[in-house]
């Protein structure tokens, strides 16, 4: 067994000729003999004592050993930040003009290896920032930590993902154990420190709000690196439409009321004026998107008379949470006399004046279902509906046999809003419902069958009224080819026509049913206007860093759009026709801010980007931001506009690693060992020899 006392590079390796215990019996066994010696002031003790060690090393049999060691290269690291903001004022030259520094004067160092390593850019880095430092740890991966000089960081000093560091040393907190190594972390500051900037920040955005009532939104104006507080003047577009203006207080919070006046996405683009320093302008605007709903959707069914399909609508009606129904059935018209009293009838009268007169612009869609004109309401209130679908307002007509006689809705002032009008005949024989070429386009059933063998599965009608089309949109045909279901808008307002009162036998899974749900969903979602089934419309989103485009249309698409980025900067997006009236288009969305698209009668926008950017939340060079990791690691910062380019030199591990105008790099000796000597310290013969003289010399001076 081989025992080692290591001296730097030199060890010394012991070979007992003897087992352990019998050195250290003998030892003290000798040791006794010396004290018993001594006390009896005996004379030669000293050459007994060189005498038993020269003993003890004999049989120790001691080698020395050396270590042939290969002293590796330190890793000295360049940090290079990427992000936007290192584009803004020229910091893009001054960061490449370091890097050319930096690495010219780490090539005279010819026991260093130089890595450059560059990060902080993404599509994400708008909501994120800047974040160099896993950058720097997925980078160091494959570098072993031992032989980190140091890390010399080229940046702007607006680092977001920095670890929380409260010192020097390995202790909790400390920067060693934060960070996993020992080596210096220095900055050399890119861009203008003294430098400020305007930006407007959103404090309280909502994200949804009710159609016809304004969301309150509070903001910012700042005016960064500046005491001066002043006014600034806050422009306001919604879907590209400009509303008034406002003049705010710099530095104060303010609240101001958007209004939303459709359903679906509102994009609102506020600005702010330029201020007295401007670094960049991409924080003045902020782009909020505002989905607007409609609070409980009112419709008004009223059922001409009891049938099966009446609990049908109002049960698909009923199970949607979006709306709130009021459903009246006439069960006694006018023209049904007996004998029975008024005050013995368990009826309630038809309250046609609140509901016609008072009250008709509350409610969303009024459905006719197999309605006759009965004399139930005078000729005026009709009028009113007609006005109320021109004004917005959207009606919806079930046809049953009635429709084809002479009390039809038809032979009312509302013919003046129906596109299609009953000849007068009823077919009574079985079909399929199946879709035209316009209503596989249209959102309203695109959806309902993927292909013609799926509508073929539809369960059968049996009975029809025939109409002839003037207008509209037929979207649905039943026997023959008639004409099923028609849309058409009116003015403002929009009419949906059903040329049969037999949907129930979808809903009772007559030959396996088909989609009646969705079907009166759909058709009365529209007629209310969501936005989602518009049947001519182009929307656009920024989705992962891309913009992507859709554009609907019952007609031809066209072959490209417009794209604006927020730069200003025009791109030809070709559309690719995907089916179902559906074509798309998408590009690369990098920058933050608001995308428009237009197809030259229609535009979309697509803000990109979080309300407030961390990216540019304050885009001043600074090097506060890191201050507290580069004292805690020992580096230095240099502000490269003020005091140029730091020097470079190597600084043993406990000497100082910044001083002023320079940056140090520690050297950490790291080295693998190679081969190893071994020679005898000395002679197991000689020191045998050595010992027999000094016994020799202790009894001679004995003997005196």
């Amino acid at each position: 067994m081989n025992d080692l006392i290591t001296i730097g590079a030199f060890s010394v390796a012991l070979h007992p000729l003897l087992p352990w215990v019998m050195i250290a019996g003998l030892a003290g066994l000798y040791g006794a003999l010396l004290v018993f010696a001594l006390a009896r002031r005996a004379r030669g003790t000293f050459w007994r004592v060189v005498a038993g060690l020269l003993i003890a090393t004999a049989l120790l049999d001691p080698s020395l050993v050396k270590e042939q060691r290969a002293y590796q290269k330190d890793v000295a690291v360049i940090l290079i930040d990427r992000s936007p903001s290192q584009n803004l004022a020229g910091r893009a030259q001054e960061t490449n003009a370091a890097l050319a520094e930096v690495k010219r004067q780490l090539a005279a160092f010819p026991d260093l290896d130089v890595r450059v390593i560059e990060g902080g850019g993404g599509p994400d880095t708008a909501e994120k920032g800047t974040e160099l430092y896993g950058v720097l740890q997925r980078g160091l991966a494959d570098v072993p930590l031992r032989r980190l000089a140091g890390v010399i960081t080229i940046s702007d000093g607006q680092v977001h993902d920095l670890p929380a560091v409260t010192g020097p040393g390995s202790g909790p907190g400390g920067a060693s154990t934060v960070l996993g190594f020992d080596a210096p972390i220095h900055l050399l500051l890119t861009g203008n420190p003294k430098q400020g900037d305007r930006r407007l920040m959103l404090t309280e955005a909502p994200s949804f709000g009710l159609v016809g009532k304004p969301v309150e939104m509070k903001f910012r104006v700042d005016d960064l690196g500046s005491d001066n507080l002043g006014s600034a003047m806050v422009t306001i577009r919604r879907d590209g439409q400009s509303l008034p203006p406002v003049t705010v207080p710099v530095g104060t919070e303010q609240t101001l009321q958007l209004p939303i006046d459709h359903g679906g996405q509102n994009v609102f683009e506020i600005t702010a004026e330029d201020g007295p320093q401007e670094i960049t302008k991409a924080n003045n605007t902020a782009v909020l998107a505002v989905n607007g709903v409609r609070d409980r959707l009112k419709v008004l069914l009223i059922s001409g008379e009891p049938y099966p399909g009446e609990r049908v609508w109002r049960n698909l009606l009923k199970s949607d949470p979006s709306v709130d129904l009021i459903h009246f059935t006439i069960l006694r018209p006018p023209n049904k006399q007996d004998a029975t009293p008024i005050n013995e009838l368990a009826l309630i009268s038809f309250p046609i004046d609140e509901l016609f007169d008072t009250k008709l612009k509350q409610f969303d869609l009024i459905i006719f279902d197999r309605f006759q004109h009965l004399g139930i309401l005078p000729e005026e209130y009709f009028y009113h509906i007609v006005d109320y679908v021109k004004n917005g307002g959207a009606v919806l007509e079930s046809a049953g046999p009635s429709s084809a006689g002479q009390f039809s809705l038809y032979r009312t002032p509302l013919s003046e809003i129906f596109s299609a009008a009953p000849t007068g005949d009823v077919v009574t024989k079985g079909f399929r419902p199946a879709l035209t070429d316009v209503g596989k386009r249209h959102p309203v059933t695109a959806d309902l069958a993927k292909s013609d063998a799926d509508s073929a599965k539809w369960g059968r009608w049996f009975r029809q009224i025939v109409a002839t089309t003037r207008g509209g949109n037929t979207l649905m045909t039943g026997a023959d080819g008639l004409p099923l279901l028609v849309l058409d808008r009116v003015g403002k307002g929009r009419v949906a026509e059903l040329f049969s009162d037999q949907l129930w036998l979808w809903s009772k899974g007559f030959e396996g049913g088909g989609p009646q749900a969705e079907l009166i969903r759909r058709v009365g979602h529209w007629l209310m206007q969501e936005p989602d089934l518009e049947e001519e419309d182009l929307r656009a989103t920024v989705i992962d860093g891309r913009l992507e485009v859709e554009r609907r249309s019952l007609g031809n698409q066209p072959k490209t759009v417009d794209a604006t980025t927020p730069d200003g900067k025009v791109e030809k997006l070709p559309l690719t026709d995907i089916g179902h009236g559906k074509a798309t288009a998408q590009m690369p969305a990098p920058d933050q801010g608001l995308y428009r698209v237009s197809d030259g009668a229609r535009e979309a926008f697509a803000a990109s980007g979080a309300l407030n950017s961390l990216e540019y939340r304050d885009p001043r060079a600074s090097t506060e931001p890191m201050a507290q990791l580069v004292s805690a690691t020992g580096g230095g910062m240099q502000v490269y506009e003020e005091s140029g380019w730091p020097t470079l030199r190597r600084v043993s591990a406990k000497s100082e690693r910044a001083g002023r105008g320079w940056f140090g790099l520690k050297q950490n000796q790291d080295y693998v060992v190679t081969g190893i000597d071994q020679s005898p310290l000395i002679p197991a013969w000689a020191a045998l020899l050595l010992s027999l003289g000094a016994v020799l010399l202790a009894w001679k001076r004995e003997g005196r």
